[in-house]
């Protein structure tokens, strides 16, 4: 049912609703500015015609014409209603009519703006969208104007104005400076490199920027010099050399890429011979194998790019006598850059380490067959080489320049001096200096000047005028070769093909006073003097004491090498030179050695040579029972006979004295060791403590049936004991008491 408003036609000609509605409208005309009547209104004619709804809409607007809620709803209607038409329909005018009706209310709401301008964009109307655009930034605050520029800008980038586009870049970067990037990447995709080269290179001196794509410096960097190098003829307005030659010392670590961006942009712009000079400029500055190799391969692919060219022009266009001669010229420059590799690699290494000994030999080799070369490359070497800092052996230059020419037939001009000039040079190591002075001894031998090698040999251990130790670094090497046993056993060796008995016995004596003899040196030594019958001379080369220790040392050093049985001879042979009363420590030390590496056959062995050699060096008898024994064989069968001259004593104290006499005796042949042994007899000793007193051990005799495991418990200045009885001859008359 149909009811008419009771409205003045004046008022409202077309009004006109149904009875489900007079609720809603009843409503209203109680509650007419509340927004929420309005909605509940709206939302129960949403099934209405569009007409009827558009009318509702209107009406409210009409009343409460700054309701964000009511405009947004209507117009988010609206478009809905036209979005199925072609944008050519009038509807869509009076769509957009309505939004500008909004605007008049709603400018400062940046979402009716975003709807607006996505509405024009669908339409496909360019300029008035872009207005819209415009008209939005300069109604909003610049607080709400990044709402804004994401959708301005796709609308930009979505139409071929570069142009209008780049406009409206420039103005965004003035808001948003960090979005450069974003440009730049338009800018390449337009094909406006020129300013794209620009802004890249204002972002990478920007120290600043933080790029929003996570990329570093140098990655911005290597995009400017591929852009700037790949497109020469588009990039007018920067100084590209400049620019990447910047790159090279801010970007020491990535000199290969660079120098390769730089030979490209030359290449690109048709300058070949310049691109081949930066080439040459690259390999002979870049630091590392990983530069080198980057340059040299774009190097060699650019010689035969050009190999290529020529054959494929000489093709096209026939060939002629110059174009022969261009293309040999070609092969030959491409040929001399592949066997100039190596030497070009080695100076890679020796600019990485100028100090490098090895690789300046590797670069003379490299020079094989040239004299010259190698006579410069050596020069240079011996010059550039700190001895306190070099890699190797550094005198082995020395010793190889003089070689060569000693080997090139000009050893008095040359090599006699050089290796004289090495004498001089301040090594680190004394040995380099003696290792020197030793290749100037056998260069002499090698021509049969002995008595120059003897000279030269004499004159390096000559003693300095500032004497000092081995190992003082704080003093110059010549100072300290003078210790230096190469060269003293260099010269041993001549003195005795070459001198005198004496001069060489004399040097001899001069390595053992220095103090810097080796056990072979000793042993060569002895044998020296053994074969010129000085049989005496060469027992005293060396005393037990240091011959123990030098033994022990050799034996430990062939234990760690694994030489069990070598080890254990040097044990035996050293042990004829060990009293076991007071070298107990070499004595623990062999069987702690038999009992890590021998068995129960080389334990007893040493157990037995342990018992020979005691046997050896106790040659003293057991004093108190000797000196007993001969009283007893002159005794006449008292008392007195023991003491003469006292007989007016007691019979036991004479007997006492002179027991505690020949103890005394005993206490002082024995070794310091014993003494601690000896046990004196009280004033009340009785007879049985008497005879425990007499009884010593009898060195002459050697029970092997003891237990071996016992008699390693001993000290190696105890003696087993033989119980043996007191003769008779002894106590005298007292026996029969």
């Amino acid at each position: 049912m149909v009811v008419m408003a009771r409205f003045s036609r004046q008022e409202r000609p077309d009004l006109v609703f149904d009875e489900e509605d007079l609720p809603y409208e009843e409503e209203i005309m109680r509650n007419q500015f509340s927004v929420k009547c309005w909605l509940r209104y709206i939302e129960f004619k949403q099934g209405a015609p569009k007409p009827r709804l558009n009318q509702l809409y209107e009406r409210a607007l009409k009343l409460l014409p700054c309701s964000y809620k009511l405009w947004y709803r209507y117009l988010k209607a609206r478009r809905a209603q036209v979005k199925h038409r072609c944008v050519t329909d009038p509807a869509y005018e009076d769509v957009n009519n309505c939004h500008e009706r909004a605007f008049v209310f709603m400018h400062k709401m940046p979402r009716l703006w975003l709807d607006y301008c996505q509405f024009l964009m669908d339409q496909g109307r360019i300029t008035h969208t872009r207005r819209t655009f415009d008209r939005a930034l300069r109604a909003l605050p610049i607080t709400q104007h990044s709402r804004i520029w994401p959708l301005y800008l796709r609308f930009l980038r979505s139409h071929p104005l570069p142009e209008t586009a780049v406009r409206g870049y420039r103005r965004f970067l003035k808001l948003s400076p960090e979005s450069a990037e974003e440009y730049i990447e338009y800018l390449k995709s337009s094909d406006r490199l020129d300013e794209a080269a620009q802004r890249l290179a204002t972002v990478v001196n920007d120290e600043h920027f933080v790029s929003k794509a996570g990329k570093s410096n140098y990655q911005l960097w290597h995009e400017l010099c591929d852009l700037i190098s790949q497109n020469p003829d588009k990039v007018q307005s920067l100084n590209v050399d400049a620019i990447i030659r910047g790159g090279l010392t801010r970007f020491t670590d990535q000199l290969g890429k660079l120098w390769c961006s730089l030979a490209d942009y030359y290449i690109r712009s048709g300058h070949f011979e310049k691109a081949r000079d930066v080439y040459e400029e690259a390999i002979r500055t870049v630091m590392t194998v990983r530069d080198f190799t980057q340059v040299f391969d774009s190097y060699a692919q650019f010689e035969e790019s050009m190999i290529a060219a020529k054959m494929e022009t000489t093709s096209e266009l026939g060939r002629e006598e110059e174009d022969d001669v261009d293309l040999e010229l070609r092969l030959a420059r491409f040929e001399q850059l592949i066997s100039r590799r190596p030497l070009l690699l080695n100076s890679v290494l020796l600019r990485q380490n100028p100090h490098h000994v090895h690789e300046w030999h590797k670069r003379v080799a490299l020079h094989q067959g040239r004299p010259r070369e190698i006579i410069n490359t050596y020069t240079e070497a011996v010059q550039t080489v700190d001895p306190f800092k070099a890699t190797g052996k550094p005198h082995t230059l020395w010793v190889a320049f003089a070689k060569f020419y000693e080997d090139n037939g000009q050893l008095d001009d040359q090599a006699r001096i050089i290796l004289e000039k090495a004498t001089r040079v301040s090594f680190k190591q004394v040995d380099d200096l003696a290792s020197v002075w030793c290749e100037c001894g056998e260069l002499e031998l090698r021509h049969e000047n002995y008595d120059q090698a003897l000279r030269l040999l004499r004159k390096a251990t000559a003693l300095p005028a500032r004497r000092a130790e081995y190992f003082d670094s704080s003093e110059p090497v010549q100072n300290r070769v003078y210790k230096s046993l190469k060269v003293w056993s260099m010269l041993a060796d001549l003195e005795e093909s070459l001198g005198t008995f004496q001069s060489t016995k004399s040097v001899y004596d001069r390595i053992l006073d220095l103090r810097i003899a080796t056990p072979q040196i000793v042993i060569n030594y002895a044998m020296f003097l053994e074969e010129h019958k000085y049989f005496e001379e060469s027992f005293k080369v060396l005393s037990d004491e240091h011959a123990r220790e030098m033994c022990l040392r050799f034996a430990d050093m062939e234990c760690k090498l694994g030489e069990i049985d070598r080890a254990r001879a040097i044990y035996s042979f050293c042990s004829q030179i060990c009293d076991p009363r007071t070298t107990g420590a070499f004595w623990q030390t062999w069987k702690d050695f038999e009992v890590r590496h021998g068995n129960e056959d080389t334990i007893r062995e040493m157990l037995r040579i342990r018992r020979s050699v005691q046997a050896t060096y106790n040659t003293q008898v057991n004093f108190m029972a000797s000196q007993m024994l001969k009283v007893s064989g002159s005794a006449t069968g008292t008392v007195s006979d023991l003491a003469p001259g006292q007989s007016g004593m007691d019979d036991m104290k004479l007997l006492e004295q002179r027991a505690e006499q020949l103890a005394a005796e005993a206490e002082h042949d024995q070794p310091p060791q014993a003494q601690n042994k000896i046990l004196f007899v009280r004033s009340d000793a009785s007879r049985e403590e008497l005879a425990e007193l007499a009884q010593q051990a009898n060195p002459e005799e050697i029970e092997l049936g003891e237990d071996e495991d016992d008699e390693m418990d001993l000290e190696p200045n105890e003696v087993q004991l033989e119980q043996q009885s007191v003769p008779a001859a002894v106590f005298g008359s007292l026996k029969e008491d």
